[in-house]
């Protein structure tokens, strides 16, 4: 599980338990944003002006996606574009649907199965100048294949059901895919065993600590806080360090950040007299003023916070910022959804800026005792600190983070190294900020 990193004087029976995270597996199918299929815009869109990225974000994105800046853009474009487009055509041709994402060479690529409509379905996806792709099975007959299985392991014995760590639609491989902890588990048929993916349990989150007081320092008060930045939780004497996520407002017209629903330490006091608060921290180590309280706290299904900013602070969480420290900021220009193949890059105050491409959506991760559901991931290195903080695609909100593979890792210098010598690279674990909007009428993210 991707932690904050925890500060605590409580006994070690008193901290969150250590959990492995489960992933369901790689490429599942996307959950998209609704549109008019006639109104879908073409694959090879106008070139968008390029944003004055921060120094720290392009060294990111050339290091991690080895592409230039413009094309990282370009690509998160075009991942809306035929988001947009494929929502409409699950909904159209719901028999020949089987998905859509985008290429290595940042192609939109629609599959379509065999079927009465296949013909109008492609005319339509060659009109909005995306690629055709023939495949064996609809988006809909992978669905009720990952249905099936569910129902099967449900009646498994838990020598089985223990060492099954997911499924998820696998857009790419037109089929579903089965994550393991071992080799040769029995499966059912319709399972392709070319499919069935062994990943070696991942290490676990960090250890606890006091978050010291911070004296009395010129200057630590009210500042621009942006997406990012670090900030301390507090509950008694339990604290946990995380990064903010996203500015916005609620739908009374509240200053708000949104976050990860495990950075707040004390979930049942929500909302409440007692609420946990949210801290700036002075020098990046202790504790400085209060600047608000979490509003209100999701962590099962989803993993969201909302928190509550206090009116002192009020100007400082007024903007569309994502920065961290030390760094140049980037604006927020609007909110988007998770595409299979579409660049992302993430913002936290522990590992800074780092990228790579969403390769699953609409999945389950278990994390603990709890299923997070219709989460995205991404090949992205995340350490404790991180949670909270926000992912873009371009300049868009796409998520908060909320779980990593190798949170354990002191840098992300070492997984990234293993990942290029084994294949088993990073997974960040996010939360859709597209699905805590829907969930909270009248919340907007900050947008310049």
């Amino acid at each position: 599980m991707l932690l904050p990193r925890m500060r605590s004087s409580m006994p070690a029976a008193g901290r969150r338990p250590r959990s492995l995270v489960r992933t369901a597996a790689i490429a599942a199918t996307a959950v998209l944003v609704a549109g008019p299929l006639a109104a879908s815009a073409h694959a090879e869109p106008e070139t968008p002006a390029t944003p004055n990225l921060p120094a720290e974000l392009v060294a990111a994105i050339t290091r991690d996606l080895k592409i230039s800046p413009q094309d990282y853009l370009n690509r998160a474009d075009i991942a809306q574009k035929v988001a947009t487009f494929a929502t409409t055509a699950q909904r159209q041709f719901p028999d020949v649907f089987g998905g859509a994402w985008l290429d290595e060479t940042g192609k939109a690529i629609v599959a379509l199965a065999p079927g009465d409509a296949h013909e109008q379905a492609r005319k339509a996806v060659q009109d909005a100048g995306f690629v055709a792709k023939d495949v064996a099975k609809s988006e809909t007959t992978l669905r009720g294949e990952k249905n099936a299985f569910q129902q099967w392991l449900k009646d498994q014995p838990e020598s089985v059901s223990k060492s099954v760590r997911g499924v998820a639609v696998d857009t790419l491989n037109n089929s579903i895919a089965v994550r393991v902890d071992k080799a040769d588990i029995p499966l059912p048929g319709f399972v392709d065993p070319a499919r069935v993916i062994v990943m070696a349990a991942p290490p676990v989150g960090g250890e606890g600590q006091d978050v010291p007081k911070a004296a009395e320092i010129a200057g630590a008060g009210p500042r621009a806080m942006a997406a990012g930045d670090a900030f301390a939780s507090v509950a008694g004497r339990m604290s946990l360090r995380c990064s903010l996520g996203f500015n916005g407002v609620d739908g009374n017209g509240n200053v708000v950040n949104i976050t990860a629903g495990h950075c707040n330490p004390n979930i049942p006091a929500t909302g409440g007299a007692n609420s946990p608060g949210v801290f700036q921290l002075v020098g990046g180590e202790s504790l400085g003023p209060q600047m608000g309280s979490f509003q209100k706290s999701v962590l099962g299904n989803q993993d969201y916070s909302i928190i509550a900013v206090n009116d002192q602070f009020r100007d400082s969480f007024s903007n569309p910022l994502v920065t961290v420290p030390g760094a140049a900021p980037i604006s927020v220009t609007g909110v988007a959804v998770p595409v299979v193949g579409a660049p992302v890059c993430k913002s936290g105050a522990r590992a800074g800026f780092s990228c790579g491409v969403v390769n699953a959506v609409d999945q389950s991760v278990q994390v603990g005792d709890r299923l997070l559901t219709q989460s995205f991931s991404a090949n992205i290195c995340a350490l404790p600190g991180d949670s909270g903080g926000p992912l873009v695609t371009g300049t868009l909100a796409l998520g908060i983070s909320s779980a990593s593979s190798v949170a354990d890792y002191p840098i992300c210098e070492i997984p990234n190294l293993i990942g290029l010598i084994t294949g088993n690279t990073p997974q960040l674990f996010a939360q859709p900020v597209s699905t805590v909007l829907s969930d909270n009428p009248g919340l907007r993210v900050r947008t310049s």
